[in-house]
């Protein structure tokens, strides 16, 4: 009995079941098998467990740009036909599946897939093919001078070590980072470009203890980066049992990863009329953005360095 004899709905639940790496090995069986395999339905699935975390706007926009040049350059290729077939969406020489053969020895026409499909998106990732726009978390292999901050990168993957390779662009100079772990990574947003100060929208209710992120800036040539830090009382207050700080025009805005007499401690910021703040000599302070979710805190908490910073 053929597998492709099994009624349609067992087939599909075994092809649910199997892992990434299985369901490219079977769409190398046969032409109707690698119909099925390559569908969207399946790989929604893949995507969703491995890399949706990452997958935020800005990464998804880069993608969808990608597929849209890789398409023209399909089709201007092919302007001789009369007819735009699925055939003619097929990449058959940029083998973004050599993690597959590498690894689990699936043959080399798995390589055809449809640009604008799930599977080629996957092996996209999977494969370091694509770079794209996240955030890394103390940037450069933990330098002391971007602890407890977020900046701005485009990663790749490399399957090899489950790790990533990061780009950071700056003025003057483009650092790199390899082996940047699942953990020190979240997601770029689309409408919080490195250079954009961002608009915020939560100073009014700062109190004492909250949580929040600030951009900071070393010169106006720089990137921003988030920085994190904690509400804290002003100089006057009377303590917790009687502060009335959150009644306060100004804000302070405390780094306690630094030592109490640290010219990075603490800022103070006006809650009504605050744009970017400070100076060449100590920086730029942009938008803050109040931390809602125990989860971003608690991702912070993880990354405080193992002694107090000068």
């Amino acid at each position: 009995m053929s597998l492709l004899d099994l009624p349609e709905l067992t087939l599909d639940c075994i092809l649910e079941k199997l892992s990434a790496s299985e369901l490219c090995a079977m769409s190398c069986v046969s032409s109707e098998l690698r119909e099925k395999c390559v569908s969207d339905h399946f790989w929604k699935k893949h995507m969703e467990k491995k890399w949706s975390r990452l997958m935020g706007d800005a990464a998804i926009k880069e993608w969808k740009s990608h597929v849209s040049t890789l398409m023209s350059c399909v089709s201007n290729s092919n302007q001789s036909r009369t007819q735009w077939s699925w055939s003619s969406r097929i990449v058959a020489n940029l083998n973004p599946f050599s993690w597959l053969t590498s690894n689990h020895g699936c043959c080399s026409d798995v390589s055809l897939a449809p640009v604008d499909s799930l599977m080629y998106w996957y092996s996209n990732l999977e494969n370091g093919k694509f770079w794209f726009p996240a955030q890394v978390y103390n940037r450069e292999n933990g330098h002391v001078g971007f602890m407890m901050s977020c900046y701005d990168a485009k990663i790749r993957y490399d399957y090899k070590t489950d790790t990533f390779q990061a780009r950071y662009s700056a003025h003057g100079r483009r650092a790199a980072e390899e082996k940047v772990t699942w953990q020190r990574l979240r997601p770029s947003l689309v409408e919080a470009g490195s250079r954009d100060l961002h608009v915020s929208d939560c100073l009014d209710g700062l109190c004492p203890g909250d949580h929040f992120e600030i951009q900071w800036r070393r010169t106006k040539e720089f990137p921003y980066g988030w920085w994190y830090g904690i509400v804290g009382h002003l100089q006057y207050c009377e303590g917790e049992n009687n502060c009335n700080c959150h009644d306060d025009e100004n804000v302070v805005m405390e780094f306690r990863q630094f030592r109490l007499e640290s010219p990075w401690r603490t800022t103070v910021i006006n809650r009504k009329n605050h744009r970017e703040t400070g100076n060449e000599e100590n920086g730029f302070y942009g938008g803050v953005k109040k931390l809602g979710t125990e989860e971003e805190i608690s991702t912070w908490k993880q990354l405080w360095p193992p002694q107090t910073l000068e």
